[in-house]
């Protein structure tokens, strides 16, 4: 079965679709080890055999795994920069209706700030945005929209006064008129086939966990998904080392923009 790291690895991912080899062994191994050590199971084998016939420890397992961790306007100058130069610059390119992609979106900050954000350049009816992740059950909640307080404390009060509404109990959740702007899909960036003639992509604080080889080949298809002279935003410790060979040139930290003499 599942005696060693090796083994769980190749068999969770005929079970699940999820290539354990494609992020890095230190960190995946010690938070697997802490997953069944806290339930007392006693190794990879035994683990391996409640993972296969416990639908809902697998569910607990795969949100374990993809780490979702975000919030509303995470590290604000990076906000700022969207919200004062990167959508006006791929406005005055691409016109008003921008294709926009927030991948490893996680519980959905990351998307409706984005749809904020964009309301101000345009109407609101044209606001577009694909927001993918891994785990189908964060999908679920981000699709809900429904968020503790604290979570929408860093948005500006602009923000909050339009967009968020009370819910109660220390609660907060996104107006319809901003769930509306957005389509949520499960993703595997790892696999699945990368939407394309995309303006913007957005993906921070996700590439840390994979190994170089995997990270060579996402962004090597996030180029593929952007047209020339679209902006790739990254996370704040996510700068990409020799980004020429991706097809990117720095616009600014943090921002990448697509050349058009990509191959």
């Amino acid at each position: 079965m599942a005696n060693t790291y090796e083994d769980f690895k190749r068999n969770f991912l005929r079970l699940s679709g999820i290539d354990l080899n494609s992020y890095k062994e230190s960190q995946m191994k010690r938070r697997i080890d802490n997953f069944y050590t806290r339930r007392n199971i006693p190794g990879y084998d035994e683990f391996f055999r409640q993972l296969s016939r416990d639908t809902e420890m697998q569910k607990e397992f795969t949100s374990y795994l993809t780490i979702n961790v975000s919030e509303f306007y995470r590290n604000p100058p990076q906000w700022k920069t969207v919200e004062n130069n990167v959508y006006s610059t791929l406005i005055d390119r691409f016109g008003k209706h921008l294709k926009i992609w927030s991948a490893a979106c996680s519980t959905g900050d990351e998307p409706y700030t984005l749809a904020m954000l964009l309301a101000e350049h345009v109407p609101l009816s044209q606001v577009d945005i694909l927001a993918t992740d891994l785990d189908k059950d964060i999908l679920e909640k981000a699709q809900e929209g429904r968020y503790l307080e604290k979570s929408v404390s860093g948005l500006p009060k602009i923000y909050r006064d339009k967009y968020i509404v009370s819910d109660g109990n220390g609660y907060v959740r996104v107006s319809d008129e901003i769930k509306k702007r957005i389509t949520f899909k499960h993703h595997n960036l790892l696999k699945d086939p990368y939407p394309r003639g995309m303006h913007l992509i957005v993906c921070r604080n996700v590439m840390i966990y994979f190994t170089e080889e995997a990270k060579d080949d996402i962004y090597h298809k996030f180029s593929d998904a952007l047209v020339d002279n679209g902006i790739f935003f990254v996370g704040s410790t996510e700068q990409i080392i020799g980004p020429a060979k991706y097809g990117f040139k720095s616009a600014q930290s943090f921002f990448y923009e697509k050349t058009k003499d990509c191959k």
